[in-house]
Parts: C-alpha cells; sequence; structure tokens
C-alpha cells in the first residue's frame, strides 16, 4: 500500500510539474513542450530527485506515446495516405535506408566502434528514426497538419514508425553472424504480415459493428471505455508479437478511421491524449542528465550540429525528388531533421545487449534531447526564414512557387461561376446550395479522396493546392463572381485569401473563421463576409427562441443582420489593446508585415484610409496605426485619417511593401511601365485651369484615366467630367510611364513621382474612368 501511495505520490509531481512547466513556458511564449522536457530535468534523479518510482511513471507515460499514435491513425486514414503513400512508402523507406547507410560509411571512415558495421547500423537506426510526437504536436499548434509539408512529414513520420518494430525485431541479432540478421528479418517480416491481414480482416468485419453496439448505448463512459480497451488491446498485441506497442496503437487509429464514428472517437480520447503526452513528455526529461550534459556540452553540440545537417541532406533532397516544390522539401527537412522520442528505446535496448556502452548511450541520450528541444525553435523560425529569403530577388522564384494543378474536370465553367476552396463538412454544404440553385461552380482541393468523390458526383473541380496562384488562375479565379473559403486551418486560409485578392482585387470572398481573433484579420485582409460557425449556430438558436416567444420573425430577422453588419462585435469577447495587438502579431507571423513610418512630406497625410486605397492599389493590408501619442489603433475603420509622424503595421508580399514606401515618399517605383500610377498638383501656372475635365478628354487624347481626385480636403473617388480644374487639386492619375510624363508637362512642373499599379492588381472591373 505505501508503494502504491507513492506512486500515487509521483504522479501528482509529474502532472504538477507538467503544468508549471507548461504555463512558464506558454507565459514566456515558448513551446509548452519546452516546459514539459525542463520540468522532467527538474524533478528527475538527475536533477532534485523527487520522482521516486521512475519506472512505474515511465509505464504511465507510454500510454501517452499510444495516444499520440492512436489519435494519429484515426485523423491519417488510409483515403488520406494515399495521397502522400509515394513520399511516405518510397521516401520514407529510402530514408531510413540513406541515414543507415551513411552513418555505417562514416563509422567505418573514422574508425569509431572498430571495425564492426552492427553498431553502425544500430546506430544509423537510432539516427534514421524522427519525433511523431514532438513534430506531431507543433504541426497541430499551428494547424498545420493538413498543409502539404504537414501531409509529407506525417507520411514519413508513420512509416518511421512502423520501421521500429522491424528495427526492435532484428536488435538482438547485430552482434550474430549474417545468417542471424536475415533470420530476424524474415521472422519480423512474416509476423508483420500476419498483423497486417488480421487488421485489415478486424477493421472491415468486426471493430465497426462493435462501435455501433457502443454507440446504440448513447453511454459516453462505455463508448470511451471501448475505445480505449480496444487501442490498449491492439497495442499490448503487437508488443506481444515482438513488435511494438506504438505501431499497435496506430494501426488501431487506422482501423477505427474508416468508420462513421473517427470523429466522435477522436473527440473523446484528445483529452486522454493530452494529459498523457505531457506525462511522456516530462519522462523523457526525465532521462536528460544536465550535469552530463554540462560537462560534455561541446561534443554533444557537434552532435547536435552534425545529426541537424545530416538529416536534412537526406530528407530534404528525397522530397524534392518526388516532385514537390522547394518550399515543402525545405520545411520537411527542417521538421524531421532531429531523433525521435523512440530512439530512447533503441538506445536502451542497444545498452541492454552490450552495443553501446554507458557514456555512448547517455551522449545518444543528451543529443537525443536537444534535438527534441530544439525542434520547436526551428519549426518556428523556420517562416520567418522563409519571408526573408522570399524577399530575395534571386530565391523567390525557386519558394514561391506553389506548382500547377494535378488535374482538372473538363467543363469548368469559364465566367460568373463561384469557387468553393475545400470540400470538407462545411464546403459540402456550400456546394449542395449551390447546386440547388444551379449556380456554376468549381471546388478547389488537394485531397485524393475528396476529389474522387467530386468526380463521381460530376462536379467541376481542380485538384492542387489553393494557395497557389497557379491553381487559383486554373479555377478561373479572373472571371470568377465570388468564392467561398471553407478551409479548416487559419494559414491556408490568409494565404488562399491573399492571393486570390491579389489575382482579383474586387472578387467577392466569404470566408469561415474558426477563431474569433481571426474575424477582423479576415476582414483586413479583403474579405466581404467572414462567418464562424459557433457564431453563427449562436444566432440560429437565439433567432429559434425569440420566434417562439412571440417576436416578429422580421424584426428578429433584422436584429441578426445588425448583428452581422456590424463584424460580429458584440459577440465578440471583450479585449484589451494589448490583446488585440497580440492576437494580431500572431495571426500574421506566416506573413510579411512590418512597422512603417509615414513620412512628414507625404501626400496620405490628411486622407482616409478609403481615399487612399491602398489595397487596391498596391496591394498591401493596413492592420495597425501607432499614433506618435502612443495610441495604437488596431483594425482602423476606412474613415480613420492618417496624420503626421504616423507607424502603419502593414501586411503584404516584399514587392508591395517596397512600392508602400515609394507610394508614401513620392519615388519614382514603375515595375511595369505600361501601368503606373501618379498623385498630380494643380499649380497656379497651369495653363488648362477653368477647364472640364470632358473639355480635356485626357483618357481618348493621352491614354490616362483620372481614378480620385482630393479638393479642400474632401474625396471624389469618380471626379464627373463637368468638374473643373483649380489651383492645389489633386489628382490620381493612371495609364502608361511615357503618358503620365507628358501629363506632368500638361498639369504642373511640382508633381509628385509615379506610383507603381502592379499588372497583377491590375483588372477592368478596377479602373474607373474619368
Amino acid at each position: 500500500m505505501q508503494e502504491d501511495f507513492r506512486l500515487i505520490i509521483d504522479l501528482v509531481s509529474v502532472l504538477a510539474v507538467a503544468a508549471c512547466g507548461g504555463l512558464l513556458a506558454a507565459l514566456l511564449r515558448q513551446p509548452v513542450l519546452l516546459g514539459y522536457l525542463i520540468g522532467g530535468m527538474v524533478v528527475g534523479p538527475t536533477g532534485l530527485g523527487l520522482i521516486k518510482e521512475l519506472v512505474q511513471v515511465e509505464t504511465l507515460a507510454q500510454f501517452g506515446v499510444a495516444f499520440l499514435l492512436f489519435a494519429l491513425g484515426v485523423e491519417f486514414s488510409f483515403s488520406e495516405l494515399k495521397k502522400v503513400q509515394a513520399i511516405a512508402l518510397g521516401g520514407g523507406g529510402l530514408q531510413i535506408a540513406l541515414t543507415i547507410l551513411v552513418t555505417v560509411l562514416v563509422c567505418g571512415v573514422t574508425g569509431a566502434w572498430g571495425a564492426l558495421p552492427a553498431k553502425g547500423v544500430f546506430l544509423g537506426c537510432i539516427l534514421s528514426l524522427s519525433s511523431t510526437a514532438v513534430v506531431l504536436k507543433c504541426l497541430m499548434e499551428r494547424n498545420e497538419t493538413e498543409t502539404p509539408h504537414g501531409q509529407v512529414m506525417l507520411g514519413i513520420l508513420v512509416v518511421q514508425d512502423l520501421a521500429l518494430g522491424l528495427m526492435l525485431a532484428v536488435l538482438p541479432a547485430l552482434h550474430q553472424p549474417g545468417e542471424a540478421i536475415g533470420i530476424a528479418l524474415l521472422a519480423a517480416l512474416t509476423k508483420i504480415g500476419l498483423f497486417a491481414v488480421g487488421a485489415v480482416v478486424a477493421g472491415k468485419w468486426l471493430i465497426p459493428p462493435l462501435l455501433r453496439l457502443l454507440a446504440r448505448t448513447e453511454s459516453r463512459e462505455l463508448f470511451l471505455l471501448g475505445v480505449v480497451a480496444l487501442c490498449l488491446g491492439i497495442a499490448l498485441l503487437t508488443e506481444y508479437l515482438g513488435l511494438s506497442i506504438e505501431m499497435g496503437a496506430f494501426v488501431a487509429g487506422l482501423m477505427i478511421s474508416e468508420v462513421e464514428y473517427s470523429d466522435q472517437t477522436l473527440t473523446y480520447v484528445e483529452p486522454l491524449r493530452d494529459i498523457f503526452a505531457s506525462l511522456f513528455f516530462v519522462a523523457i526529461g526525465m532521462l536528460i542528465d544536465p550535469v552530463f550534459l554540462w560537462n560534455n556540452l561541446e561534443l554533444i553540440l557537434g552532435l547536435v550540429a552534425l545529426v541537424f545537417l545530416g538529416k536534412f541532406l537526406i530528407v530534404t533532397p528525397l522530397v524534392k525528388l518526388f516532385r514537390y516544390p522547394w518550399k515543402t522539401a525545405l520545411i520537411a527537412g527542417f521538421g524531421l531533421a532531429q531523433i525521435g522520442e523512440f530512439s530512447f528505446v533503441l538506445a536502451s535496448e542497444g545498452q541492454t545487449l552490450g552495443l553501446v556502452s554507458r557514456r555512448i548511450y547517455l551522449l545518444i541520450l543528451g543529443t537525443t534531447a536537444v534535438t527534441l528541444v530544439l525542434t520547436p525553435f526551428v519549426l518556428r523560425l523556420v517562416p520567418i526564414l522563409f519571408d526573408w529569403a522570399e524577399s530575395m530577388p534571386w530565391l523567390k522564384p525557386y519558394l514561391s512557387v506553389e506548382g500547377q494543378p494535378l488535374g482538372a474536370s473538363e467543363d469548368l465553367p469559364v465566367q460568373n461561376h463561384i469557387i468553393v476552396c475545400g470540400y470538407g463538412r462545411v464546403g459540402k454544404n456550400v456546394v449542395k446550395l449551390l447546386q440547388q440553385h444551379q449556380v456554376p461552380l468549381v471546388v478547389i482541393d488537394q485531397s485524393e479522396s475528396r476529389i474522387q468523390q467530386l468526380r463521381e458526383a460530376g462536379v467541376p473541380y481542380v485538384y492542387g493546392n489553393c494557395v497557389s496562384f497557379h491553381v487559383l488562375e486554373a479555377a478561373g479565379v479572373l472571371e470568377a463572381k465570388g468564392m467561398a473559403i471553407a478551409l479548416p486551418d487559419p494559414m491556408s486560409t490568409r494565404l488562399c485569401l491573399k492571393r486570390a485578392l491579389e489575382l482579383y482585387p474586387e472578387l467577392d470572398i466569404v470566408v469561415r473563421a474558426n477563431h474569433d481573433k481571426n474575424i477582423e484579420l479576415f476582414y483586413q485582409l479583403g474579405a466581404r463576409e467572414v462567418v464562424q460557425p459557433e457564431f453563427e449556430a449562436s444566432l440560429e438558436m437565439v433567432t429559434h427562441i425569440l420566434t417562439d416567444v412571440g417576436v416578429s420573425s422580421m424584426v428578429v430577422q433584422r436584429e441578426m443582420q445588425e448583428i452581422r453588419n456590424r463584424h460580429y462585435l458584440d459577440l465578440r469577447p471583450e479585449q484589451t489593446a494589448s490583446e488585440i495587438s497580440r492576437n494580431l502579431h500572431q495571426a500574421t507571423q506566416d506573413l510579411n508585415k512590418r512597422w512603417y513610418t509615414l513620412p512628414d512630406n507625404s501626400p496620405l497625410i490628411g486622407m482616409t484610409l478609403e481615399e487612399t486605397d491602398m489595397r487596391y492599389l498596391i496591394g498591401v493590408s493596413l492592420m495597425a496605426i501607432l499614433r506618435t501619442s502612443g495610441e495604437e489603433i488596431d483594425y482602423p475603420d476606412v474613415k480613420v485619417k492618417l496624420e503626421k509622424g504616423d507607424r502603419l503595421l502593414v501586411v503584404g508580399a516584399a514587392e508591395e511593401l517596397a512600392a508602400l514606401a515609394e507610394f508614401a515618399q513620392g519615388q519614382v517605383a514603375v515595375p511595369d511601365e505600361n501601368h503606373a500610377c501618379q498623385w498630380v498638383t494643380v499649380s497656379k501656372d497651369c495653363l488648362v485651369l477653368g477647364k472640364t475635365l470632358a473639355e480635356l478628354n485626357i483618357r481618348q487624347d493621352y491614354g490616362v484615366t483620372i481614378q480620385a481626385m482630393r479638393r479642400e480636403g474632401k474625396y471624389i473617388r469618380v471626379p464627373e467630367g463637368s468638374t473643373d480644374i483649380r489651383v492645389l487639386d489633386q489628382m490620381l492619375l493612371c495609364g502608361s510611364l511615357p503618358n503620365l510624363y507628358q501629363m506632368e508637362k500638361l498639369f504642373a512642373p511640382n508633381t509628385l513621382s509615379p506610383l507603381p499599379l502592379p499588372v497583377t492588381k491590375v483588372t477592368e472591373q478596377q479602373r474607373w474612368v474619368s
């Protein structure tokens, strides 16, 4: 009883230190995973020594790995695996083989561990595994599991996890003659084959009726209990067969993923997964010896650098070899450059078998622990590095190209159609309603299973990533009437929204928002309407209740529409200015953003944001204004006027941010001589004073249009032909560069310099006729 009570104390201590470490990391805006690892180091045997029952805590921590891989299997179904099966099976297998081969060659050349190739194979197996738990957690925190690089990494990680069982089976025979290794390998493959056949049979004929029986009880407790027993039972079966608990948990998830109750299963298991996963990471932290790390710091840092560089140079070319864009290949290379947590299992087994000494074992543990700690920081740093790289003209063509569409139906509409991005649950409902009203549409999706559903339903589609310019153009965005973005992750939604508006600034776009903090951001980036599923559900509930108590349906609908017109402000949680600013910065971290100080002599001073028209003229989106008084205006209204000394937080591509500086300063910036804009100030000695715009007829005679006019502080978007020309009038002229130079001579010698209107943003719908 005393030992059991000791275990309870240890378990409470681990959970407490995980909560404290995670909270501290979150407050410092660091990955919570780092807090778990450091917490484990503090209470572990090499730290304060507060944990006495280390073996039992590690046993409980194995549940965390099992639930992590079980949840991954439920989400990463067979149909989704087909989409990356080439890179997962081919690339994952090649990555493991190449890592082992390179390690054996390096050990042979350097003479490490003598002339025993078996030890080189053992070390290669350890280095070939990356961290499923760490990478998966980082991808989930950033909502990137559905992105191309996320799916590539998860596909390779799945193959690595499956290979772990094979490695554990072969490991005892590594110090035996070559025949013993062959026999062990054959036996392991036979076991895996038999287990795979049994899993397919159970997943098709046994699991579905069992889950239906549990669901009919309508008991959440019974359903959860049955699912957990199924997960751990299959995991124990694989352990008994000499494979691994991790493989069994993942296969159990795959078996459930094809059943109709998969979403319900995932919802119930997620809390257990998160709790036990924190136990697992704390247990890893307990294995780290900070004193040994410090005494061998230089050696371990050198090994860490070699591991990161070596695995990056192996993974990146392999992903590129399978025809993925450089950006996807580089992110996958950075993301899989660490050593995985399952390498602890191999290292411990190797020490037991005498393949490594105690010192080598500690070096492996230290190197693995450091790579695990560094991985969240590397993945967080990658978007910043790409922002910098894409600002370099000679690098941008290699990184910004998202790839051509993988396929498209033959009957794509050519104009006045609706583009639906994403064919998930929300996208399917949108498509169904549009079809009922016979509205022409095109669906963009990058899931092979969903594309197959579209083929069978006869719905026009484009197979590809909707954040790609090429895919959007293939869907006919330049001739579309509107777009509905129903993507699950905010990053893809932001990129898709921004790039669609870069191609067609006047496009009517409605966006799905999963979080409150993204609602206003999507409006600022140019969405015409933003819809949040939870918010719309609350409106429907209120509508039903008010109608039921006797309120007129017309009054209810008018009130609901007023709430929508106020951009959901009434029901959004109250936030301080600092909270709004922090959410804004976090939401835009994957986009190019910059604080820009407005020059004192800028022609934009005194204009409202509506008058400057920055989004349509140069493509940038204004997210915040910082006044000289210290006041910060987040999500400024279109009626806000720019003042002297204002600092602007803008989001846009590198060339758009550069164009803003030129636009605000009045410097020459002409990326294409056929499309430029220029603010012209009429001087007192102008020869056309008093004449009307109709009399000048500058569009026909000079090929220039007057897009807007400012007079005595008033802004006129489309001046009429009867408008006369007066001293100090400011006119925004657009046309070719030579024609604008002629207009300089016509109006005044003291003009401001031409400003760019990028070709990709200029359409006939956008140009205003004078």
